[in-house]
């Protein structure tokens, strides 16, 4: 790290931690003067998803692989960040490793906006859970959906696998052979029977990463014929449409919308479907992250400089 070193010697680098913390991973990067200069990826310090103890122990991973830096502030996105408790809570896990610096937490959306470079816009999340946030050239913010697997998160990885699950069940409840969808999930689960996967799903060892994770399997089907497969493809595209028009409605904006999340940025299928429904909702400037999302610390770091 040749750029650290020399900000370090010289005593004039500002030094910033950038963490994206998602459903799944923690994704940190290291900025010397806003040059990238160290990245390093752990598990979930999402406390929703992970127990506390779990999360500590990700992040303390993440500030050693790092290094040792006199970090002056700390940008970190997470889901879940809904209440001043909330940001109050993760702060309270980061601070310990950052002595001195100041820890700015934010909702994990806002990353998005600011990795797709834009001061505006509305930012939509599909990833192991899916969620919409805007803001409006007057600041006024807005977002929809993010409530969690419990009670939302239409169009994630976790909501493509339950959906999966429910259509193999449906089938064996009408005593129909499974059909390519169905047996490619009951193979990716290792069970030989659909009614198993009741018990599978219940089990307290298979939680919402391990079915996130069989997202992939209802893409593939897709892609390759699954009738099913392509419905709940085209139902996921339909709900984060709607969550990003319903976000649009209430900034009175039409975009830029910018997509990220493992699924948009990385599910060709699910992007073609997606851009088709938000332009029939009427949203434009329609873009799909090629960076991933940490990278909007960057961003968010340099509008503050050109504040002042």
């Amino acid at each position: 790290m040749d750029i650290l070193r020399g900000a370090q010697s010289s005593g004039s680098g500002q030094i910033i931690i950038g963490l994206d913390i998602g459903g799944t991973k923690t994704h940190g990067l290291l900025l010397v003067d806003g040059v990238p200069a160290g990245e390093a990826v752990s598990g979930s310090a999402n406390v929703q998803n992970v127990a506390p103890a779990q999360a500590a122990a990700n992040l303390a991973e993440i500030f050693t692989a790092l290094g040792s830096v006199p970090a002056n502030r700390v940008i970190a996105g997470s889901g879940g960040i809904d209440t001043a408790d909330d940001a109050d809570a993760l702060r309270a896990l980061i601070s310990p490793h950052v002595p001195g610096a100041a820890v700015d937490v934010i909702h994990d959306t806002r990353l998005i906006l600011a990795a797709g470079q834009t001061p505006a816009g509305i930012a939509l999340i599909a990833g192991t859970g899916s969620v919409a946030w805007g803001l409006n050239p007057t600041g006024e913010e807005a977002r929809c959906g993010g409530w969690g697997y419990l009670l939302g998160d239409e169009g994630s990885a976790y909501w493509m696998a339950r959906e999966a699950v429910r259509h193999a069940l449906r089938r064996f409840n009408l005593r129909q052979q499974p059909d390519e969808l169905s047996a490619a999930l009951l193979t990716a689960c290792s069970v030989t029977d659909p009614e198993q996967l009741i018990a599978l799903f219940h089990d307290t060892g298979t939680g919402r990463r391990y079915w996130a994770s069989k997202a992939s399997v209802v893409f593939d089907a897709a892609t390759q014929g699954s009738a099913a497969g392509s419905e709940i493809v085209a139902a996921g595209a339909r709900h984060l449409a709607g969550l990003a028009a319903d976000t649009a409605r209430l900034l009175d904006i039409s975009g830029p919308v910018v997509v990220g999340g493992g699924l948009g940025m990385y599910q060709p299928l699910l992007r073609d479907r997606l851009r088709q429904d938000l332009e029939r909702a009427g949203l434009t400037g329609i873009r799909f992250l090629e960076q991933d999302p940490v990278h909007g610390v960057r961003y968010l770091a340099a509008q503050d400089v050109q504040r002042g």
